[in-house]
């Protein structure tokens, strides 16, 4: 079952989410704003980012990771 869901925009607001629903390819604001919320969920937080790049510095400063040339080289 589907629910409607009224947001409250200014008069620009509503435009703009028009026009980048329409310049992304989508048929409907209803289909764009689905797809935002498909790609918020594959975000991560910024503690998350935080937390992944002191864990990488700690292994860069202990030795643990590879030195490749390019690339290709980590493949």
């Amino acid at each position: 079952m589907r629910q409607v869901l009224s947001l409250s925009l200014s008069a620009t607001e509503a435009r703009q989410i028009k026009i980048l629903a329409k310049k992304r390819g989508y048929d409907t604001v209803s289909a764009y704003v689905k797809r935002l919320l498909q790609a918020d969920e594959n975000l991560i937080s910024e503690t998350e980012l935080v937390k992944t790049a002191r864990a990488a510095r700690r292994e860069y400063r202990a030795g643990k990771s590879l030195k490749a040339e390019s690339l290709v080289g980590l493949l």
